[in-house]
């Protein structure tokens, strides 16, 4: 009901601030129009916006608070003009319809606008066109800024002394990977005074670090990931950080950096702690080089936060949650018709949930060693104490900081 409220609300503002300027009695300019949608998805605070050509025009919808939100359409006609004007700005071919196309938009500091990352893809309709709203590179996140639970921020930090050994953080796209990376990065610096050479292989930066040396992944150069994982070695860091494992080559790239003396940090797209190994062993990595040299997993994601301005105690007896409650005495709910300091949803912002595993010599560590798959390597995680992404879920939950409805649509169902 919430979420239908905030649709409703979303369309209106797209009707009113938007879909007005057809209204005109000469036909609004497409800079216009292109201007409005990006200022109407700045002023929301949205991560994402994706236009969808249809039949009947563009669709435009909002990715708020990680939850897609359908706006409006734009007329038919538009369509095309709206994509093209998009891809001037990001620099794209706009003779090119028929094949994928990424580029950037940048930042403007005069008007406090983020840098845009669009990607451009063929449909039966029409070009679609994603954005991603990178954020100012102005933000300068530390460690403890990031919303780690106390517990966890203690291991990450004392992980950033180790010299060597592998930390992977995982999670599903836009689950803020990246800005741990980042935040993990700028600790590293800070905390040696620059005394450690730190390098960073990404694809593409996201924003400058002072104390690191990064370099963008160019596949023109004919240079792939694992390539110049191999080529930084002879640089002599004492840090590398890998923006993402995707494959066996960058993998063991990776592995025979973090066991050769290098601190390595990376990401990669997984659920948990145990999906990042059982991954690792589809890539073909022998357990036992995965047990000697990956050393610590962070598995994180992000849950909205109900809002404290009008949020609810739960009435347990109407409440729908079902057996998502079970283990809960009480707890929060979004309220139904949720208030303007929330936009109608119930929840404002976001905060995250993270589990760690440490690896090594014990019975995660053995059990990896014997070839277990990932049922037994889950009991023997849940059994080891580690805190995991339903237990952090359930702690934020019991303090009344989101709501069982919001964790089973970020974790998928099953009882507390």
């Amino acid at each position: 009901m919430t979420q239908a409220n905030q649709q409703a609300v979303l369309k209106q503002r797209f009707q009113d601030q938007i879909v007005s300027l057809f209204g005109l009695k000469t036909a609004p300019e497409v800079p216009a129009i292109v201007d409005a949608v990006l200022a109407e998805a700045f002023m929301l605070g949205a991560s994402d916006a994706h236009l969808t050509p249809s039949a009947h025009g563009l669709r435009v919808s909002w990715r708020l608070d990680g939850v897609l939100h359908p706006v409006g359409v734009i007329p038919q006609p538009l369509s095309a003009p709206v994509v093209a004007r998009l891809k001037v700005l990001a620099g794209l071919l706009t003779y090119r319809l028929d094949v994928p196309q990424e580029g950037r938009i940048p930042g403007n500091s005069a008007t406090n606008r983020r840098e845009i990352r669009i990607s451009t893809f063929p449909t039966l309709h029409g070009e679609r066109a994603a954005l991603r709203f990178v954020e100012s590179s102005g933000r300068r996140e530390v460690l403890s800024q990031i919303g780690l639970p106390e517990s966890i921020l203690q291991s990450v930090s004392q992980a950033l002394d180790w010299t060597s050994g592998m930390v992977v953080i995982t999670g599903p796209a836009g689950s803020g990977k990246t800005t741990t990376l980042y935040a993990c990065l700028r600790e590293i610096v800070s905390r040696s005074e620059q005394s450690r050479g730190v390098v960073s292989l990404e694809d593409p930066i996201e924003s400058a670090l002072e104390g690191v040396a990064q370099t963008a992944l160019e596949a023109r150069a004919g240079l792939g990931l694992a390539e110049l994982v191999k080529a930084v070695l002879r640089q002599d860091p004492d840090v590398i950080a890998i923006g993402e494992i995707r494959d066996r080559p960058t993998a063991e790239s990776a592995f025979q950096a973090a066991l050769t003396g290098h601190l390595v940090l990376t990401t990669t797209h997984a659920g948990d702690s145990v999906e990042v190994l059982t991954r690792l062993m589809d890539m073909r990595i022998a357990p036992y080089i995965i047990k000697s040299g990956l050393r610590a997993i962070l598995a994180q994601r992000l849950l909205r936060k109900l809002c404290c301005v009008c949020r609810v105690e739960a009435d347990q007896k109407s409440s729908q949650v079902g057996d998502l409650g079970t283990g809960l005495d009480q707890w929060f709910e979004p309220a139904m018709e949720g208030c303007s300091a929330c936009r109608h949803t119930g929840y404002d912002g976001r905060l995250m949930i993270a589990e760690w595993l440490e690896l090594g010599d014990n019975s995660v560590g053995r059990a990896l060693a014997s070839r277990r798959d990932a049922r037994p390597l889950r009991r023997l995680v849940e059994k080891s104490g580690a805190q995991t992404l339903m237990k952090d879920a359930i702690d934020r939950a019991k303090a009344g900081d989101t709501s069982p409805l919001e964790i089973r649509r970020v974790l998928g169902s099953g009882r507390f």
